[in-house]
């Protein structure tokens, strides 16, 4: 016997929207609920709904999951491959009859956990500027001496001190020794980075450790050892785990190296590259001395060839010419002056002598006086009188004997 009950047989088929609808409300009656499940698809877009999927980690089932960004922003690195928690509401699109989930809030799990705390801490120790390029310390070309904090007996510490021996012979180590990994380990590290910091002759610090999970690496992101290598004075290289492991330690430290052996690379100098640079620079010194001495003797070589300096007595031949034949006018010039002078003396002179008294006595001539007087006239003496008389070469004294008048003298007066 056939039952009346919609939907149980054709004549009494239920429509489509209505069996949708009915799911839908029974669904969503189910509420929220906290999942497990790995991200394998996540499409970020510019919208404020975001799609991702996930899928069981034990089996091959996967859902579709949407979420504000808001949610997604707050669950921090997610990416695909992370494993989850979420809090979904189950949902059914109607239209095609879909059955979707609502994500409510992402918490990162496991790995993915840490991961999002480190990357918290991360944006913190970033805000409060000690990731700040300015902040790092310059590394000593050649440090006089290297603490290195590292385990006792590992193999990060053996490849330090080989590598960097290897390439500088004379480097010094103070090694200090501390846990590396679990509870105590950022501890540890501390102490002897405050005793290594605080010795002068301590150049550099170098923490290295190998690799290892992240779990094993978690106390080189420890906040307290980070800020103490951010307030350390001397310059802090960290050397942790290899190429892909990038603790927070990595970040404030003055240097980041790859590995321990490429810590020890980058702390000393190679030797044997300086040398060969020393060498190079001599050569290149060498060269240019040389270069500048090749300059200033072929200068030197065309002055030495100019006339002038190859032959100075040559060029001075005409001058020498010159200069005697002007020696000689001044001579011939200076003779005639001379000449002249000496003939307008001899004229002056002769006629000085011809005016001279002394020259009218030469001729006979003789100057009489008396009593220091001149005589002009006999009457002036008497008889018996003394007149002293002055010749040409001397003087005589005579007395007046006889005195006689000449008439024409006389007579010349009265005229």
């Amino acid at each position: 016997m056939s039952s009346n009950k919609p939907g149980t047989t054709a004549e009494t088929a239920t429509p489509l929207g209505v069996v949708v609808g009915q799911v839908k409300a029974w669904v969503e009656r189910c509420g929220w609920v906290w999942v497990e499940a790995q991200v394998i698809e996540l499409r970020r877009r510019q919208a404020p709904t975001q799609f991702l999927r996930l899928r069981d980690a034990s089996s091959d089932v996967s859902a579709l999951i949407t979420c504000t960004s808001g949610v997604l922003e707050a669950a921090g690195p997610v990416a695909e491959g992370s494993m989850v928690v979420a809090r979904l509401t189950p949902h059914v699109y109607p239209q095609r009859a879909e059955l979707t989930f609502e994500c409510s809030e992402i918490r990162l799990a496991g790995e993915g956990r840490l991961l999002a705390q480190l990357e918290a801490l991360k944006r913190k120790l970033a805000a409060e500027g000690l990731f700040d390029p300015a902040r790092k310390k310059r590394l000593p070309f050649l440090p006089n001496c290297i603490g290195l904090i590292t385990g006792a007996g590992s193999a990060a510490e053996r490849d330090v001190l080989t590598n960097a021996r290897l390439r500088w012979p004379g480097v010094r180590f103070d090694v200090r020794y501390a846990l590396m990994q679990g509870t105590n380990s950022a501890g540890e590290v501390m102490t002897a980075l405050a005793g290594l910091d605080a010795d002068p002759g301590v150049d550099v610090i170098v923490i290295a450790r190998g690799g290892g999970s992240l779990e094993d690496l978690l106390p080189f992101s420890d906040e307290g050892l980070v800020r103490a290598v951010a307030a350390a004075k001397t310059p802090v290289v960290s050397a942790i785990g290899h190429e892909p492991d990038t603790p927070i330690l990595d970040f404030v430290a003055d240097l980041r190296a790859s590995t321990p052996t490429d810590a020890a690379k980058r702390i000393v100098p190679d030797v044997a590259a300086e040398a060969a640079a020393v060498a190079d620079a001599r050569a290149r010194l060498r060269r240019t001395l040389l270069g500048r001495i090749q300059v200033e003797q072929a200068w030197l070589d065309q002055v030495r060839s100019r006339p002038a300096v190859r032959d100075a007595a040559a060029t001075l031949g005409p001058h020498v010419e010159q200069l005697s034949l002007a020696r000689r006018r001044s001579r011939e010039a200076l003779a005639r002056r001379l000449g002249d002078e000496q003939l307008g003396l001899d004229f002056a002179l002769a006629q000085c002598r011809a005016l001279s008294p002394r020259s009218t006595l030469k001729r006979g001539y003789a100057i009489a006086t008396t009593d220091g007087l001149p005589l002009t006239s006999v009457g002036q003496v008497s008889v018996g009188a003394v007149v002293q008389l002055t010749l040409a070469d001397g003087g005589l004294d005579t007395r007046v004997e006889k005195l006689e008048h000449d008439e024409r003298s006389q007579d010349g007066d009265q005229e």
